[in-house]
């Protein structure tokens, strides 16, 4: 069998050197990705200069656009870009502040691989361990055992080192790209916060997903925390997104929604109480309730003048 081929798809806006780290810790694996597309969601502190005249030891493709659509978009149109026009059987995707270790790439294949070959079926993706610059586990990116787990999943998957899981953060997460065409792309209108949880729990509701502490990526946040660590005006995303998950998507099951939503529930009273500027977080909370109402915009009203997609779905090359 040909070796299959593995995109990068890193997002940036405005951390140049955030993702100057992103980039060497790609370049420095075990194992590195056929090729590495940036999106350059319109940056204005010289990222796209320095993206000009960067030349890794990866083949790099820039796509700069001339609007910020934030992480969800610019995961669209990277995501998208790795599989029609690189041929990517794996889409390998970050964030600006993520740092892969050096064998994060080739841990991730291995279990994927060797899952395949126990069980016949190709995980929907994988996970790295996610670490703080300390090397905590990250609390923003904490992943729980899957709820309700096949008995002969969760023995095939700790026979190679992982653990199943539902959902995951876009920090170094290897996509099997055939869970791209069948299920589509993130959904660009979150904009930023939950496109995330929003795709990963789409593509793993019938499939399996695995997470293995042997990958491990740095995130490299100002705070160790999660989201309702100091999320300011930002946490309107958090809110209507979150809504728009449990009421606007089939991502997750009808008893998750209701797990998830008591969930988030106390987790934004939790918030609100415990921040010292109670007012801006009650104006999110309450524009985003209100905001949630409507369903989210199509990719291609999104990205309307920005970038023109193309369809992903049908059979894989």
């Amino acid at each position: 069998m040909s070796k299959p081929v593995v995109v990068a798809v890193v997002v940036t806006y405005n951390r140049r050197e955030l993702l100057e780290t992103t980039l060497a810790g790609i370049a420095a694996g075990t194992q590195v990705p056929d090729a590495v597309v940036v999106v350059d969601n319109a940056s204005t502190d010289g990222t796209a200069a320095f993206l000009r005249s960067y030349a890794g030891p990866v083949p790099t493709d820039v796509v700069t656009l001339n609007t910020n659509v934030g992480g969800a978009g610019g995961f669209v149109v990277g995501m998208e870009r790795a599989v029609l026009d690189h041929g990517a059987h794996h889409v390998w995707i970050m964030d600006d502040d993520t740092e892969p270790q050096p064998g994060a790439l080739r841990e991730a294949l291995e279990v994927s691989e060797g899952y395949a070959r126990q069980t016949g079926e190709t995980p929907a993706f994988i996970a790295s361990r996610v670490v703080w610059t300390d090397g905590r586990d990250h609390p923003m990116n904490r992943m729980r055992p899957r709820i309700g787990a096949a008995e002969s999943a969760r023995v095939a998957a700790t026979r190679v080192g992982a653990t199943q899981i539902r959902s995951a953060s876009f920090v170094s997460v290897l996509v099997h790209a055939e869970e791209i065409r069948r299920h589509g792309l993130p959904i660009a209108d979150y904009f930023i916060w939950n496109d995330d949880l929003e795709f990963t729990a789409r593509v793993s509701r019938r499939g399996v997903a695995l997470t293995t502490d042997a990958s491990v990526a740095n995130h490299h946040t100002k705070v160790f925390g999660d989201a309702g660590a100091d999320p300011g005006p930002r946490f309107y995303y958090e809110v209507r997104n979150k809504l728009w998950v449990y009421t606007r998507s089939n991502a997750l099951a009808p008893w998750e929604k209701i797990l998830f939503t008591g969930a988030s529930l106390r987790n934004w009273t939790r918030t609100i109480a415990s921040s010292s500027n109670r007012k801006v977080l009650v104006a999110g909370f309450l524009k985003g309730l209100r905001d949630s109402y409507r369903p989210p915009r199509s990719n291609e009203k999104v990205l309307e003048g920005i970038y023109a997609l193309r369809d992903v779905t049908g059979p894989q090359k």
